[in-house]
Parts: structure tokens; sequence; C-alpha cells
């Protein structure tokens, strides 16, 4: 457990004027294996202590990769100093930051390390099984990882608190061809937040899941390309929730709304179907917590939900401090920093489309020529809302029935277009973390959604 080498130096604080202090240890174990070999086999940890003064419009910052009271009082000074250079030289003479009352978050869970060989058995116990009962299949691979991000967080006016936020996963690939020889390859991933040890008690548990990606694996290599145009498709929840995270999600955070995102003149606007809401999770959604919790962010502010989306109108931001003062907004515990060396930046944390009334089995029986859209390797999506994500498996829809499989495709349009186009909205919410949003910095997300009906573009061969 990261120990606290910070609070006794709040004394420190200049008077007036907002301070963040913070105490940060990262740590990732992976391990890789293809082919049954052992490919990688990795233990990583970083941590430092930073500080961040802000003054009339400016911020000094300053990190040192140390962990200790003299390390703290020196990043504090030096925040302090670079604070008041900046002003003397930017000069932008703005008030104080909103206040925000005082108060803590204690720790919300411990840290328990896990012994490398236990990852690496339990993958080759996961290679075992492709193996022997998947022969045929021309490659395989299985990844085992664990990562956390602790840290302590004192604030001159906000909240304090100390917050530890591990997850983990295990990715399984499989690789085969078409009969002409084409390489068709499909991955799953299980797991979520929580420890190694937690999430992964018998290897025996994620036989199901290899056995449902196996037989997809077969489907899509006797599978077709769509047929190219506008087209009327069902996106299942993990690809409404990559819409939801790349190619609106990122339009509405507030820094990107100040840099000219299409968010800016949206707001207050229709810019989406009445079935739509959208909202930015705290740390609990639908009454479960959310994959990936937070409860405080690095400016001392607690999170709360940020309502994004409300029955088709956008109606707010995410924020930071800074930009909350700006758009008169409440800020909801946005502003997330990588590592100890880096700033916060205004970052989601678990975006979803809200549930509508409808059952899966009846959106896709009300289409007649179309594909239902289950999972995309990549995405991508600028401050337009223009996006682009790739399909890897989807099947055809006819007369209200799944068809054959399809071959590796795309998805294109402009966001807050394709959303009015949404008549249909399922009853489940489905949810994905294990990826890293690339926002300058790296960051642990979830995304998620319930399965949209709606119009796209959709590539073909």
């Amino acid at each position: 457990m990261l120990e606290d080498h910070i609070s006794d130096k709040k004394s420190l604080f200049s008077s007036g004027v907002h301070t963040e202090l913070r105490e940060q240890k990262s740590r990732s174990r992976q391990v890789s294996m293809i082919q049954g070999n052992l490919t990688g086999n990795a233990r990583m940890e970083s941590s430092g202590t930073s500080a961040r003064v802000y003054q009339n419009g400016v911020y000094g910052f300053s990190s040192i990769a140390e962990c200790s009271g003299d390390a703290a009082e020196t990043v504090l000074k030096a925040a302090t100093e670079n604070a008041r250079f900046m002003d003397t030289h930017a000069g932008r003479g703005k008030g104080p930051l909103p206040v925000i009352p005082c108060g803590g978050i204690p720790l919300n869970r411990k840290l328990q390390d896990t012994d490398q060989k236990q990852y690496v058995e339990f993958a080759r116990a996961l290679d075992g099984y492709i193996t022997d009962k998947y022969p045929g299949l021309s490659s395989r691979s299985v990844v085992v990882v664990e990562d956390s991000m602790e840290k302590i967080i004192c604030t001159s006016d906000g909240y304090d608190g100390h917050i530890c936020a591990p997850r983990s996963y295990v990715y399984v690939f499989m690789n085969t061809e078409t009969p002409s020889g084409t390489p068709v390859e499909l991955f799953k991933t299980v797991g979520g937040s929580g420890l190694f040890i937690e999430n992964f008690t018998d290897p025996a548990l994620l036989y199901p899941e290899i056995d449902t990606l196996y037989e997809q694996i077969m489907k899509k290599r006797e599978g077709v390309y769509p047929e190219a145009g506008y087209k009327t498709v069902v996106l299942s929840g993990f690809m409404s929730g990559m819409l939801a995270h790349e190619a609106v999600g990122h339009t509405v955070e507030a820094d990107l709304v100040l840099g000219g995102s299409v968010a800016g003149p949206a707001l207050h606007k229709c810019v989406a179907s009445v079935l739509v809401s959208l909202v930015d999770f705290a740390h609990t959604a639908f009454g479960k917590p959310a994959p990936l919790p937070v409860y405080l962010d690095d400016e001392g502010t607690p999170a709360e939900d940020a309502v994004l989306i409300r029955d088709g109108i956008l109606t707010g931001y995410m924020n930071s401090r800074e930009s909350a003062q700006h758009f008169g907004m409440k800020p909801q515990g946005n502003a997330r920093a990588w590592s100890f060396s880096d700033e916060p930046l205004i970052r989601m944390r678990n975006t979803s489309v809200l549930p509508g009334k409808d059952k899966l089995e009846d959106i896709i029986a009300s289409v007649d020529d179309g594909y239902y859209l289950i999972t995309s390797t990549n995405g991508q999506a600028d401050t337009t809302g223009e996006f682009m994500f790739g399909v890897n498996m989807g099947y055809e829809i006819k007369n209200g029935k799944l068809g054959r499989a399809l071959l590796d495709t795309t998805i294109s349009g402009v966001a807050f277009n394709m959303l009015k186009t949404v008549d249909m909205v399922s009853d489940t919410v489905e949810w994905s973390s294990a990826g890293y949003c690339g926002k300058k910095q790296p960051m642990p997300v979830g995304m998620g959604g319930p399965a949209l009906r709606c119009k796209v573009m959709i590539g073909g061969r």
C-alpha cells in the first residue's frame, strides 16, 4: 500500500491559492503466450510525487520520481514558484477557482500482489484447453494482465482521498483462414475492475467464453462482405459504447469544446433521437458498481455522474474546475492524470447510452434487410463528430433473422446525425473496460450501452 508522505504538508500551502499535492504508484503485470510459448512476462512499477498550484488563471506544476516528505516539499515549492512565474508573464488576471467544500474519501480498497507464476499458469491452462479442443486453428494467443493506479490526493480546497483502482483481464486471440486463404482473426476479452485473484479463480470458468469465440470464428471464416451503402443496422452494446466514447464523448469534453468541437454551438439543442440519453457515470451505474469506479479526481473534486444528453438534447459537458467556471457548470470529477508526472486532463470515466424498452430479439426481428454489428477492433473520431470504426464480427439480417457472418468491414458517419436515426433501444447495457483512452495521456475508461437500431454508412469488399 502507498505510504502517506503528503497529508502533513498542507500547512505549507500558500494561503488563498488553490493547491493540489498528489502521491501516486502505478503498477502493471502482464503475461503473453503465443502458440504455447511464453513470449512476455513483465512486472512494472512507477511512483512519484507532484504538485500543481493555480494562480490568476495559470498553473504551476512540478513532479519528482520519489515518494517522501522531502519530495513533497520540493515539488510544492517548485510548483508555487512556477505559478508565480507564469502569472507574471501570462497575465491572465482571472479570479480564484470555484471553491469545493472540504471533505475526505477513504481508501476504497487495498492491493494484494500476486506471484507472477500464477499468471503464467493461468495462461498456460487456457492455452492447453484451446490446443486440445481446437487443434485446427492456424494460431492462438493468450494474454493475462493486471494493472492499478493508487493515489493519495491532498488539496487546499476540496476533498482529500486515498484511492485505488485495480483491474484485470484475460485476452484470447484465435486465427484461421477462409476457404480462399484470407486470414481471419477474432479475440475475446474477459475481466474488469478488481484484482486478478478476485476475477479469475479457475481457468475452467472461461472455457465457455473460449467455446463461443471458436464458434464465432468458424462462422466468420465462411462469412461474406456486406453490401456497401447507407444501411439499417443494429449496433450491439459494445458498438454503441464505442460510439458513446469516441464519437460523442470526446466532443463534449470541455477542453475540446473550447478548442472548437462540434458540441460548442450544440449545447441545449437536439443532437440525437428522443430515445437517446447519455451519461458519464462516476462510480455507480444502474444500481451496480461501474466498470471502472472513480470516487475522486486529481483536482480534489468528488466524482458525480455527468448527464451529457437527455432525451436527445445536449445538456452539458465534462469539466475540470477551470472549464466548469468558464461555462458556468458544476465540476463533477472528470480531471484525471495518468502518471505522477502528468497534469490532470478532462477525461471520461464510464460513458454509456441509457437503456430503452426494446428487447434485442425484437430489434433484430424488425429489420428486413440490414446488419447486426457486434464487435470492433478499432475506432477513430475527431471533434466534428465524424467517425470510422472497424467491425470484426457481425451478421446479416434478412427478413428479421440473423444470416451469414460478416468478414471485416467498417462503418462511418457523423455521430450527431447518426444518433438522430436511432428508433429502437434495447433494455440491457453491455460494458467494455479493457482498453485505454489515448487523449494525450493513456487512461483506463469504461464504455457501454444498449443495442441501437439506426442507419449508418457501411463499407463493402
